[in-house]
């Protein structure tokens, strides 16, 4: 089976959240099961030199962005094993972000249509078009209406992953004309129009053959107006082809037997070593150095997403108890500024860093005993799928891919990989809170146990590759 696999990020070349880590992740282990993939992903001038100097030309053509004739280059890269294309184009792509600019509708029309117009020159065509996110939504739909007419494209399916659908992609209707070159009448009969805009996300779940997202809650969720940011309607109506597949996590870069970035490796027959990650920890970061206290680690961006005014509503109060608080993140001036304030107010227990440092981190999943992620809302999280790797158990609001991966502890039977609250308010994070740090502090052996269990979950991509490749089998 042929894949083309398009997304505007990929870990290591380029990235700034989870949907650059499964562009990089997925595509392997897709083709450790046989598929034969190549993935194809914007020129970015951020890419590091030690990328960027192993490319190759290989060819260039025109795309007619409308009336415009831009350059497209395309550039191969072979890297651990898999065949990369990148559209090159230094007008759209030579920028210091990969979005955010007032030209994104225009960079990203012309990225689709030059991965299309690519497959033939490069003698590739797919069973199946994986696209992901509004940056490549509407190849589906390019691909059934624009080029139809291309005999070898017809046979072509589609599968469009919503990594996040609060970002859609929405442009004004002049750009149907002025980027596609296209007529109006699928705007003017609705379907791809939402909000008096031309909405790529809408346009590829109406015309994509299968719609998944990063996990089975979060395909539930978006169904609904307090999640589907405005396109519940339409997924409820399309809910035929939609399902969840939770994001694995790369088993070789996040392993505790091997991590560069830890001061210990260890794994579950020697969770004795992980305390000295936890001491080396504490001595690296001013804290008191001492094994028996309950240690909670974050790393993360610091917005409302992501829940953190919860815990800063609990500052006071969790500054009470005898733990230690480490944080690595930026974010939300007013988050930086409180959680700086609780830092300096309890020096001894609250280490602050106002960084991004992916080592730190490595340190902090390695040496904290507990992870917080009270997010409002999450889609799949990879953190605490990474912190369960390393033994350290999360403490999660039950949303999204954090209630398909997290089984809250129950008292009655002593299971459990991690602790959870239901109802979104920091009193139930606190009372959460303080249920992990008295297990911690008076029932050391199921504390282990819950480690034992959390380590043991396989959370590898070789479990979700299985369920594309199914997906993709269905339909071709």
């Amino acid at each position: 089976m042929k894949i083309l696999f398009a997304a505007a990020e990929c870990a290591p070349f380029f990235k700034t959240g989870g949907l650059g880590d499964v562009a990089g992740a997925l595509p392997k282990a897709l083709k450790e099961k046989g598929a034969e993939i190549r993935v194809v992903l914007p020129y970015f001038s951020k890419m590091g030199e030690q990328y960027k100097s192993k490319t190759e030309d290989l060819f260039n053509f025109e795309v007619e962005v409308g009336w415009r004739k831009q350059y497209c280059g395309v550039k191969y890269l072979k890297h651990q094993g898999i065949d990369y294309y990148f559209i090159d184009n230094m007008y759209y792509f030579n920028r210091p972000n990969l979005y955010g600019d007032y030209d994104d509708g225009e960079r990203f029309a012309f990225f689709q249509m030059a991965v299309i117009e690519m497959m033939e020159k490069i003698d590739y065509i797919p069973d199946v078009v994986h696209v992901n996110d509004y940056h490549t939504a509407m190849i589906p739909f390019l691909l059934k209406e624009k080029y139809r007419w291309i005999q070898a494209y017809q046979q072509i399916r589609t599968v469009l992953t919503i990594h996040n659908i609060e970002f859609q992609g929405q442009y004004d209707s002049s750009i149907m004309a002025d980027l596609f070159g296209m007529g109006m009448e699928r705007y003017a009969d609705g379907t791809i129009r939402y909000n008096d805009c031309v909405n790529f996300m809408k346009a590829g779940i109406l015309y994509a053959d299968r719609v998944t997202t990063v996990s089975p809650s979060y395909a539930e969720e978006i169904k609904t107006p307090e999640f589907g940011s405005g396109l519940d309607v339409i997924l409820r109506m399309e809910s035929g082809k939609l399902s969840g597949i939770v994001n694995g996590i790369d088993y070789e870069m996040f392993d505790p037997t091997t991590d560069p970035a830890i001061f210990t490796h260890y794994d579950i027959k020697q969770l004795d070593k992980k305390l000295e990650n936890k001491t080396q920890l504490q001595e690296l970061l001013g804290l008191p150095v001492r094994k028996d206290v309950p240690m909670m680690g974050i790393v993360s961006r610091l917005t409302y997403q992501k829940g953190f005014h919860l815990l800063l509503q609990e500052m006071e109060n969790l500054m009470q108890f005898d733990v230690q608080l480490v944080l690595i993140g930026t974010g939300d001036p007013d988050f930086e500024r409180g959680f700086r304030y609780f830092g300096e107010k309890y020096p001894e227990k609250a280490s602050i860093q106002i960084a991004f440092d992916v080592q730190l981190a490595q340190k902090v999943y390695a040496g904290a005993d507990m992870f917080l992620m009270p997010s409002a809302f999450e889609p799949c999280g990879l953190s605490q799928m990474i912190s369960m790797r390393y033994g350290t158990l999360p403490v999660i609001h039950e949303i999204g891919g954090l209630k398909d991966t997290v089984q809250p502890y129950n008292p009655i039977t002593n299971e459990g990989t991690g602790f959870g609250f239901v109802d979104y308010q920091s009193y139930f994070l606190m009372n959460t809170l303080k249920q992990a740090i008295e297990l911690y502090q008076q029932e050391p052996k199921v504390w282990k146990k819950l480690m034992n269990n959390a380590m043991a979950k396989d959370f590898s991509w070789d479990v979700s590759s299985q369920r594309y490749l199914e997906l993709y089998q269905q339909i071709s």
